[in-house]
């Protein structure tokens, strides 16, 4: 609603800009608050966690570009834009080079695999509620034309032009349910973290919980650039969400499956359970 935060002269400060900053700000905070409690050495969270940003950042405007290669193709200066940098993405591109980077730093640096996943997952939940407060006030990831009482009208011509908002046209408020949402999300894996069961447990809570959220919030976005599958019956994020499940339910099989409960119970290294008697007595 307000995509320019203050502009002074020829200087302006995008709200996009200053809610993604806080995002990354208070997202590295929960890491470094979890790691602390973990005993994990917070310089080392602070450096993979800047390297993690510059990867899923990169990973984000890739999956964009590729879903939205039909324009790049007959406009390839666009991919090296500042449209295109100042673009945040698409979620799921940043979330999978994340991943596969955080696959090979943890292994290469020799920490505690599943309990850093865990340490994270929260973390991203938050960034991610802000997040998505940026992207209403710019009016990128809109949803499609509503008449419910909390529908919002778009009436910035810069939002126009930068994402395409339509204008004038009562939408359902995608962002801000989703962020909500995100917001809900973290706040229970918060929670559970306390009352964990084993290690990755938490990371598994979240890459379940968020999509099955944006698989259903995904029917109510109304921008057409989100890049599609199937002949237009699934978006990119609704098929990578689906990819994601199948994997959560592989590994929740392998970790609760039958006769996999009691070895994590007496603390089988095969079980890899997480002790947490000292995050309780904090």
């Amino acid at each position: 609603m307000h995509p320019i935060l203050f502009k002074i002269g020829s200087f302006q400060l995008p709200t996009y800009g200053v809610l993604l900053a806080t995002a990354l700000i208070a997202a590295l905070y929960t890491v470094v608050r979890l790691g602390r409690r973990e005993g994990l050495d917070t310089g080392r969270l602070v450096d993979f966690s800047t390297w993690l940003i510059v990867t899923a950042l990169l990973g984000a405007k890739v999956l964009m570009i590729l879903t939205e290669w039909s324009f790049y193709s007959e406009h390839p200066g666009q991919i090296f834009s500042m449209a295109t940098l100042e673009a945040g993405g698409v979620f799921y591109g940043g979330f999978i080079a994340a991943t596969f980077f955080a696959i090979w730093y943890i292994r290469a640096y020799k920490l505690p695999f599943w309990k850093v996943f865990d340490i994270y997952a929260p973390a991203i939940a938050l960034g991610q509620s802000i997040g998505r407060l940026g992207c209403f006030s710019a009016g990128c990831d809109y949803g499609v034309p509503s008449h419910s009482f909390w529908a919002v009208t778009f009436t910035n011509e810069f939002s126009h032009q930068m994402t395409g908002v339509p204008l004038g046209i009562p939408l359902f408020p995608w962002q801000l349910v989703d962020s909500v949402t995100e917001l809900c999300i973290f706040a229970f894996l918060i929670w559970r973290y306390r009352h964990k069961v084993r290690d990755g447990e938490i990371f598994l809570l979240y890459i379940v919980l968020y999509a099955i959220g944006r698989f259903s919030l995904e029917f109510l976005r109304g921008d057409p650039d989100r890049g599609f599958v199937f002949d237009h019956l699934l978006s990119t994020s609704q098929f990578i969400a689906l990819l994601v499940l199948a994997v959560a339910g592989v590994l929740a099989y392998r970790w609760y499956g039958p006769g996999r409960k009691v070895a994590a119970a007496q603390g089988n290294p095969g079980g890899n359970v997480s002790s947490n008697a000292h995050l309780n007595s904090r």
